[in-house]
């Protein structure tokens, strides 16, 4: 059934009925198709009530970056699986004690745990000067924006004036997020759904650039592509021996390699280069080069790193208007795994 915020009699805090669940659900479908949220996001939404926000969530993320390099890649991801499902609204980080709330879905269990402890990190910071102020949502898109500045990416203005969501469902991330073996129509289609573009998709796709996947992620590009060909045949051929060397076939689950095998802990357009040059992760960034309609992108940031910059900065405030619940919606957590908070 999932995580809503529950109703509090004398203390002692009840789940809400599912009624109450499934209604509180049909309320953010409706929100996520909407645009209505997106013109009270501002830029100065906290000047008078937490001027100096930004600075606080800046010298938490990067004082954890500094003890963990995860920490970059882990916050960025956080944000975008965060956005996908139903808005950015801070669902991701909630804890259900039945261990059905958004992050335990399949998809969502390879975050890293890095991530959510930035947030919360954050969230201490903030709320110690400014309690009960700003949301855990606008902590996580002020934080992404952070940690690409850490690892030598592009900075941007950030809007801000989310609010937090009030429901975390684990079933709702099914189909909401893009795949390692999507092809382009289908890349379009799924973040069409957030009004981002193509342009938007393949500069956001950029992120690729940090972080690390599982070897079960690609896997079937090294072992069983097709019928007439193992291994991918738009793969290098030297980087396909690289990626077999380190995931062989049965390898523990547990390993996970570089998505960017060039500079994986620089935020740079290497990514797009690697593609040109046919080291790609998974299908879903080799399509980006190999289909006509993307390839012209592909190649301007592999060759433009300040055309990528602005593009990604561009997509990332668009990105942070996906589903947000403003004014009246949603809530103000005080601790952002805890919806009743």
């Amino acid at each position: 059934m999932g995580y809503s915020r529950s109703t509090s009699f004398n203390g002692n805090s009840t789940t809400a009925p599912a009624s109450i669940t499934m209604i509180a659900v049909l309320i953010i479908a409706v929100g996520i198709s909407s645009t209505a949220g997106q013109g009270l996001l501002r830029e100065n939404f906290y000047a008078g009530s937490c001027p100096n926000v930004e600075a606080i969530v800046q010298q938490a993320v990067a004082t954890k970056a500094s003890q963990q390099f995860t920490t970059i890649p882990a916050t960025l991801r956080l944000f975008f699986h965060d956005c996908f499902v139903t808005g950015c609204d801070a669902s991701v980080m909630v804890a259900s004690p039945n261990g059905d709330a958004e992050k335990d879905a399949s998809d969502n269990l390879s975050l890293a745990g890095d991530g959510f402890d930035t947030i919360v990190r954050s969230k201490t910071a903030v709320e110690a000067i400014c309690p009960g102020v700003v949301s855990c949502a606008d902590i996580m898109a002020i934080a992404a924006r952070d940690v690409v500045a850490l690892a030598g990416g592009p900075s941007f203005a950030v809007e801000l004036g989310r609010r937090d969501g009030m429901v975390s469902n684990a079933s709702l991330v099914a189909g909401n997020l893009p795949e390692p073996n999507m092809t382009l129509p289908e890349l379009n289609a799924i973040f069409a759904r957030h009004n981002l573009t193509q342009l938007d998709m393949i500069a956001l796709s950029g992120a690729h650039t940090l972080g690390f996947s599982h070897c079960d992620r690609f896997a079937n590009r090294l072992y069983s592509f097709s019928k007439t060909s193992t291994v991918d045949p738009s793969l290098n051929a030297t980087y396909a021996r690289q990626l077999m060397k380190a995931c062989p076939q049965n390898v523990d689950p547990s390993i996970a390699i570089d998505m960017d095998p060039t500079t994986a802990r620089t935020f740079d357009n290497v990514y797009y280069q690697n593609l040109v040059e046919g080291m790609g992760l998974f299908t879903s960034d080799e399509v980006l080069y190999s289909n006509p309609r993307s390839q012209p992108t592909v190649l301007d940031f592999a060759r433009n790193a300040g055309d990528f910059n602005g593009a990604f900065s561009f997509a990332m405030r668009k990105l942070g208007r996906v589903g947000v619940k403003t004014g009246s919606q949603g809530s103000i957590r005080s601790d952002c795994t805890n919806i009743n908070s």
